[in-house]
């Protein structure tokens, strides 16, 4: 599998790309970068930190440093700390260099010398994609498969929106954009991540594998744990963007899903960053995402394991 990851690189971004690296069935070609967890200067060098640490040589583009309308965004410090890899303390890479090309032109480049090979998946705003889709209509055509994590699919939201998830929040319009452009996607939501954690006797046992990655894993999950232990909703470890990953990185993981329409609503003072969608058909549009709402989360514990030993 040829993967192009477009992350915004927190702690759950910085999981999910060890998976990725880790895995013997696929090979990350490249590594797009986005404004969101934290400013894409950061996001910069969390991945460069992640290459380091896997020992993992990929390109890396400089992407959006700020969403296509400018002044909803704000960083989710409280989750991944204010460098957004938890406060990290161990040793980082400092002399990884970007490419010169911006990552929506280098999204375009690379699909459209491989039309039909490239696995595209996102792990944060959707504001790299869109601009893709605007530069040339026919990117989303020349995409083996999109694979996203973001979005609601009950109006259980993560932000000050009560109904929109963080990641659609911070670039609603990219949500638009990329979901009209896009004729199949593959969605993996928050509500989907809030029913499929880890207990958190398996994040225990994968921060305590010993190994440099298994240490790297717990030690950037500080400011994480702390805050999802505040929740009663909680009951274990959340894997958002590790989720998006492993069912992009292994279909078969996926245990139900509906094939649905699903677009973003732009307007609503409440609900201006909410994906809606289409359950019963009355829209008349053709279903244009696969809406995954169940995982197997033992699969998804064994992924990491084999990533961090």
């Amino acid at each position: 599998m040829r993967l192009i990851v477009d992350t915004d690189a927190g702690v759950d971004d910085a999981q999910a790309l060890m998976l990725a690296l880790a895995h013997p069935g696929a090979r990350v070609e490249a590594i797009t970068t986005v404004t969101g967890n934290v400013h894409v200067d950061k996001v910069i060098h969390n991945v460069f930190t992640v290459l380091d640490v896997m020992g993992a040589p990929v390109p890396v583009y400089r992407g959006a440093d700020q969403p296509l309308v400018p002044g909803f965004w704000e960083p989710e410090e409280r989750v991944h700390g204010a460098d957004g890899l938890g406060g990290y303390r161990g040793t980082r890479l400092t002399n990884g260099q970007t490419e010169p090309e911006p990552a929506a032109l280098a999204l375009v480049r690379l699909v459209d010398q491989a039309p039909g090979a490239y696995t595209l998946v996102t792990l944060g705003p959707l504001t790299n994609i869109a601009l893709a889709c605007r530069l040339d209509p026919s990117f989303p055509s020349k995409v083996k498969a999109l694979v996203f994590m973001g979005g609601t699919i009950s109006a259980l939201g993560n932000t000050r929106n009560l109904t929109a998830e963080y990641n659609a929040f911070c670039d609603p319009e990219a949500v638009l954009i990329t979901l009209d452009a896009f004729a199949e996607s593959t969605m993996l939501s928050w509500e989907t991540t809030l029913k499929h954690s880890l207990s958190w006797q398996q994040y225990d046992a994968l921060s305590s594998l010993g190994t440099d990655r298994s240490i790297f894993f717990g030690a950037i999950t500080g400011p994480t744990v702390s805050y999802l232990r505040q929740f009663r909703q909680v009951r274990g470890y959340l894997l958002p963007d590790p989720l998006a990953m492993a069912i992009a990185l292994e279909p078969g993981l996926i245990t139900a899903a509906e094939h649905l329409y699903v677009t973003m609503e732009l307007q609503g003072a409440l609900t201006r960053g909410q994906t809606v969608v289409d359950y019963m058909g009355t829209s008349g549009r053709d279903p244009n995402t696969h809406v995954v709402t169940g995982v197997d989360v033992g699969g998804v514990y064994d992924l990491f394991c084999r990533a961090l030993s």
